[in-house]
């Protein structure tokens, strides 16, 4: 006979079971909660996609660019005088995993971009860039330019400023034509420094002694940035660059060179600095004209840190 404690006693366990069972269902769609939030697409755990690589044809050039698509704000790589859109290994990883959509191209007389004669030559780098921007489809976005490629920021900055959110000039000399910088520059670059190897001029000496692969590759890519064949014909600018004019960008502008960069000394920064208003500037310590390959750790999180802001 069943005696009613008998059947208590089994009407508890089985509402304990059943309280078991709800924790326990409860728990687990809790993690599974928590493991889709920490698998956003925006989270460095996950791999980025890879990148698309080919031409856009636009006036007078089919330009190589690289491109990882996706939602995030743009920010465009403009590569140096010894560069190409190779020489940014060490920004596509970081600049996807935080959620930004890396763009870079070889600009016209550089890497796998081609001239095409039968349309306007040489044209202006900024109008490249423009007529690239509107290629993707790009309306806004952030603008990274070293070396070479500062000079073209800068005029981009003052040609098309409604197309920028930010810009940053690292390791620039920035293309301006005042007569007493222009004689700074003669006193900084004799005929003796352009004389040196590549690498010498704008590599720092902390990171030849201590990095001699780097080293290497730097210069593999630096001869492999130029194709084969007559040089194209160096292109204009749109505006004729003085400190006067740098006066009128209002775009949120970072300055950054490295303290052993024999082309920008880190002294140069407070020329610019004092006459582009919104400005903020760093120097990269124990880097030269390329800091971005030397430090990519510092310049990175420089740069991501300013861009976030903007």
């Amino acid at each position: 006979m069943i005696t009613c404690v008998t059947i208590m006693a089994l009407n508890f366990r089985e509402k304990k079971g059943a309280m078991e069972l709800t924790i326990k269902l409860s728990l687990v769609t809790s993690l599974a909660v928590l493991a889709l939030g920490f698998a956003s697409p925006q989270t460095p755990n996950r791999p980025p996609a890879p990148a698309r690589e080919t031409y856009a044809e636009l006036p007078g050039v089919r330009i190589w660019f690289r491109d990882t698509g996706g939602s995030g704000v743009p920010v465009v790589f403009l590569h140096a005088a010894t560069g190409s859109t190779r020489n940014w290994d060490n920004q596509i990883p970081v600049f996807t995993a935080a959620g930004y959509r890396f763009i870079s191209y070889d600009r016209r007389g550089w890497g796998r971009s081609v001239s095409d004669p039968a349309g306007p030559q040489p044209g202006t780098a900024a109008d490249d860039l423009q007529g690239l921007m509107n290629y993707l489809g790009v309306d806004r976005f952030h603008l990274v330019g070293t070396a070479a490629g500062g000079f073209v920021s800068l005029d981009y900055a003052l040609s098309f400023p409604q197309r920028l959110r930010s810009v940053v000039i690292a390791n620039s000399i920035g293309g301006v034509q005042d007569e007493d910088y222009v004689e700074l520059g003669r006193r900084l670059r004799p005929p003796q420094f352009d004389a040196m190897p590549p690498e010498i001029r704008e590599l720092g000496p902390s990171y030849r002694a201590a990095n001699a692969e780097g080293t290497r590759r730097w210069v593999e890519l630096q001869r492999l940035s130029r194709p084969e064949g007559p040089p194209s014909p160096p292109q204009t600018f749109r505006n004729r660059m003085t400190f006067s004019l740098l006066e009128t960008i209002k775009v949120p502008t970072l300055l950054l060179t490295g303290d052993a960069d024999m082309y920008a000394p880190p002294p140069l920064v407070p020329l610019f600095k004092a006459r582009i208003k919104n400005s903020e500037s760093l120097i990269v310590p124990e880097a030269g004209h390329s800091s971005y390959w030397e430090k990519p750790e510092v310049f990175n999180r420089a740069v991501l840190d300013f861009i976030r802001k903007h």
